[in-house]
Order: structure tokens, then sequence, then C-alpha cells
């Protein structure tokens, strides 16, 4: 990033021009004519980074040209095709743009708490965070590439297929979070999310398992032992549940056979585990049939419910369970 001006009359292009160190001069035609690359095949890995054409209008920046260079490059070698390229741009973007966000979000509360008010202000704070924030991003995906090439090597051996596991997937949902965010300031809200996220996010790695996304009051996790996912819904009751300064919070558990795709996870299990917050009294945590098969039973005690039907599943019994 370039030295940022302290005005508060900085603009959008001011803006972007101080965190891209550089000003478009290309469009969209040029940038095809740089790289060798087709328009339509450009425009479309554009979108999957998650933005709009710009049609003739200057808007591209030669970094954005060797960006597209590289990616055809690696489609060239053979190594992907340009599909796969696709998803992969698209996986960059959605991650990207979402950490972004965050990470904009944060350090405007930094600045707020400084009395700086200015887009200037913001972006000289960004500027200092620049070069450790981007070694600390390279640092965090080789970590996480090598948790997900382990978890590729166990699948391996699974009988069903490379991207099909079975696990143990919850889901914690916050009671009544429609009439609380009613009540409550934005900021209020606004700070009571990121908390219930932090803290659900660190009782899921404590237990070896993975967040697969959150949605504001509610977050999807799934653990390969069920036992260790049992304690990771007892675990968030714990820190949210019974914390007075904090909302209810119901918790649903179904394993089964799920598939992972592209970080996220699908199957009848993830759908149960949703559908099963809705039967949970607060702050409890109920169960499908196959996760109470898989508990041991001299650890815990499990006792069926009244069927009722459950959207998508017909009657179902779920099960409450605790620890015997």
């Amino acid at each position: 990033m370039k030295e940022s001006d302290s005005s508060p009359d900085l603009g959008p292009e001011d803006v972007e021009r101080a965190v891209l160190g550089e000003t478009p001069v290309f469009n969209a035609y040029d940038v095809a004519a740089q790289t060798g690359v087709g328009l339509d095949e450009a425009q479309r890995l554009w979108r999957a980074l998650g933005f709009p054409a710009h049609g003739m209008e200057i808007a591209f920046t030669t970094a954005d040209a060797e960006a597209l260079s590289t990616i055809d490059d690696i489609v060239g070698s053979g190594l992907i095709d340009f599909d796969t390229a696709v998803n992969l741009t698209r996986g960059v973007g959605q991650t990207m743009a979402r950490l972004a966000d965050w990470e904009v979000s944060t350090m405007s509360q930094v600045v707020d708490e400084q009395d700086a008010t200015t887009a200037g202000d913001l972006l000289r704070v960004l500027e200092q965070m620049g070069k450790p924030f981007e070694r600390l991003l390279i640092y965090a995906w080789r970590r996480h590439l090598a948790a997900a090439v382990t978890r590729v090597q166990a699948l391996r051996t699974n009988e069903e297929g490379l991207n099909t596991v079975q696990l143990t997937v919850g889901f914690a949902d916050i009671v009544s979070f429609t009439a609380l965010s009613n009540r409550l300031s934005e900021e209020r809200i606004g700070d009571l999310v990121e908390l219930f996220e932090s803290r659900c996010s660190d009782v899921v790695a404590s237990q070896h398992g993975r967040v697969i996304k959150s949605i504001g009051d509610s977050v999807l996790f799934v653990n390969d032992d069920p036992v260790r996912a049992y304690d990771t819904a007892e675990g968030i009751i714990n820190v949210i549940g019974r914390d007075s300064r904090m909302p209810d919070v119901r918790l649903g558990l179904a394993s089964g056979s799920v598939v992972m795709r592209l970080g996220d996870v699908f199957g009848p299990p993830v759908n149960l585990a949703a559908r099963l917050t809705a039967v949970a009294r607060r702050n409890r945590i109920i169960i499908d049939s196959v996760t109470a098969a898989l508990l041991p039973e001299g650890e815990f005690e499990t006792r069926a419910l009244p069927g009722r039907p459950v959207r998508g599943f017909g009657v179902v019994e779920p099960v409450a369970v605790r620890r015997g």
C-alpha cells in the first residue's frame, strides 16, 4: 500500500489506488489482449473472484493482468482444466472477501478507539498491518493446507469414496435470535454474534473438530468422533448458555455419511442436525438415533423422545442425552 492521504474527502478511487498501490490502466479488452486469455474466460474468472463486469471501463491494473496470466499458465501446464481454475478462483474470492471485511471491520474499531474517523486514518492503520498480515496469511494457509491434505489421506482409505466420510455433524443455534436482535442496538448485536462465533470456534478446535460455517445466529461444525462432538456441544452450552451475559443456545447432533466438497459438507446428517435444534430445549443437546448408538453406553444416558414430524425426514424420534 502506498502512503495514504489523511484527508476526510478520500473517494472510492483514492482508496482503491492507495490499497492496490497502482492506478487502473486497462479495460477488459486490454487485459484479454495483454494476457492472451479470451474475453469470456477473463470475465468468467473476474466474476468468480466476486466482482462485477466493467465492460469498456478502465478498471484493471497490471496486477490484475498478471494474476490472470498466472491462472492461464497453470491451466496451460495441464495440471488443471479451466473449470477447475474457476472453482479455485471462486474459493479464493469468497474467502478473501470475507477476510477483508473482517479485517476492515476489526481495524475500524481500533481507529474509532483512537478518535480517528477519516478513511485516511483507517488506511494508515491498514498500511502498518500490511506486511505482517500478509505473512500471517501465508502461514495460516500452509497450516490449513497441511490439515486438509491429512484429511484427504484419511479419506483415501474410505470405501465410500474420496469425498464421502462418516462424521458427526453439530448445529449450534441462538434461541430467539430474531426477537433478541430487535431489542438490542446494532452495535450490541454485532458484538454478541462475534463473541458467539469466537467462543464456538474455540470449543470446536479444542475438541479436534472443524467449523464448517457460521451464519450469524448459528454455527455448523463436524467431528469424526461422536464423543468429541458431544463434548463440543456441551462446551458450547457452558461458554454461551451458562453465561448470564449471553443468550441461551440449542444444540443438535446427527451422524452418518456426508459429502465434503469445496470446504462445505452436504447430506442428511447436516440437515437433520439443523432440524433437531428446533426440538431441543434451551441449553440442551438433542441427537439422532445413529449418534445415540455410537455413544458408549456406560458413559451416557439417552432417552428417546416422542416421534414428531421433521421437515424432509418424516416422523423422527429425537433422543435426549447427557453424561451418565
